[in-house]
């Protein structure tokens, strides 16, 4: 059916209430099927079995960093930044599409589901696609988008230490799983958003905002992001994957599902063209939530275990330390759990194993966030006298882990 011409639309958001859509192209992006895709692909992956509110989609994530975009925009331009309503529109675009090419599960499948491939890479093909079919209509966008524009504070507003992507994923992430240490003061940081020398930064008197937020991002990702049920369902869904790979050396028919998943786990050969971007953008969660289901039934004990695992929430056991997990620690329980599952030796990697999580407030190698004071001076947050930043933002938190299905 033919869509309606677009004068003005608004959508309601449980976290910022109504969101605008008033240009032709931003409504044409959002009703294309491969951006409606993302409607079946949760923002946090498994993190639902630990906060079950936390069943939101990249959709919703989408559209609340297109808000806040919105949001910046006008900021800056209140401000006396030039950006022209192609560059307003094309940065609008861009955000909406950062995450077009993420798969089913996002982050946790992705080295597994397309090896050698990440998101962005599949997302830039995908956005390639479509400015085909918009005849060129995203050509700034995808400059933009790879920082290729000479207007270099709008490619930070997509992906930078302070991006709109960031700030909508912790308000929104923290709104969704209740975990209020995530809560940021994402519209005092935007009003704090200042462009010099062609870039990104923060005026001097939103220096405790950014503290806030960095502080928030470290606190969600143990709490969230990096929770050890989290990471437990993560770890099983890709042994899964990998015990899929290794079956269908010998047995192909037992463990295809009759799904798109089947040309991604057996037949991708690694190179990308239009073919398997158009088949990429068919899959989502929905279906590798019926694979799990459809293996939860396999003969083989490993795979079986697994897949049941996700569904009943009978997930590996993890154990968090400071140190290296013992060596002997470790082949003691693979011994016995070998023998309780009647498996050779090799096989009970599947069932314990260990491994190691890590997580930085702020990398000093990366885009800094720099803070614009007011005689003119610029300092990098990290380099500024103040004792919980300078003590804290780049110290790096490693942790050890060892899983074990019993």
């Amino acid at each position: 059916m033919e869509q309606p011409s677009l004068q003005h639309k608004i959508i309601n958001d449980p976290v910022y209430g109504f969101i605008t859509i008033n240009h032709p192209l931003i409504f044409n992006i959002i009703a294309h099927p491969y951006y409606q895709r993302l409607r079946r692909i949760h923002q946090m992956a498994l993190a639902y079995l630990v906060y079950p509110g936390a069943v939101h989609t990249r959709l919703h994530h989408s559209l609340g960093a297109y808000h806040l975009m919105c949001m910046a925009i006008n900021e800056l331009k209140l401000k006396g930044v030039d950006i022209t309503l192609e560059e307003e529109i094309a940065t609008k675009a861009a955000i909406l599409l950062h995450d077009i090419g993420h798969g089913p599960f996002s982050h946790a499948l992705e080295e597994e589901f397309l090896s050698g491939i990440d998101h962005e890479t599949l997302g830039l093909h995908i956005m390639n696609k479509m400015n085909v079919e918009f005849n060129g209509a995203l050509d700034l966008c995808i400059n933009i988008f790879q920082n290729k524009y000479h207007k270099k504070f709008l490619h930070q507003l997509i992906s930078g230490q302070l991006d709109v992507d960031r700030m909508d994923y912790l308000t929104r992430d923290s709104y969704f799983t209740g975990v209020s240490e995530g809560v940021i003061g994402y519209d005092r940081i935007i009003k704090m958003l200042v462009v010099h020398n062609n870039e990104l930064m923060v005026e001097e008197k939103g220096i405790y905002s950014i503290e806030k937020f960095l502080i928030a991002r470290r606190l969600m990702y143990w709490q969230a992001y990096l929770h050890k049920a989290v990471l437990a369902g993560e770890e099983m869904l890709v042994k899964i994957l990998k015990r899929v790979k290794e079956l269908c050396l010998t047995d192909k028919d037992s463990v295809k599902t009759g799904s798109g998943t089947d040309y991604f786990l057996f037949e991708f050969n690694g190179v990308l063209n239009d073919d398997v971007v158009h088949k990429f953008c068919q899959i989502d969660d929905i279906d590798f939530e019926f694979a799990i289901k459809k293996w939860s039934s396999h003969a083989d004990i490993i795979l079986s275990t697994l897949c049941k695992g996700i569904l009943n929430r009978k997930l590996y056991k993890v154990r968090f330390q400071s140190e290296e997990i013992d060596n002997d620690l470790l082949e003691k329980k693979q011994a016995a759990l070998a023998q309780e599952f009647n498996v050779n030796k090799a096989d009970s990697n599947y069932l314990a194993f260990t491994g190691s999580i890590s997580n930085t407030i702020y990398k000093t190698d990366d885009e800094k966030i720099n803070i614009l004071f007011k005689d003119g001076s610029v300092k990098d947050i990290s380099s500024i006298d103040n004792t919980l930043i300078h003590k804290t933002i780049t110290n790096p938190v490693k942790k050890f882990y060892i899983c074990s299905i019993l």
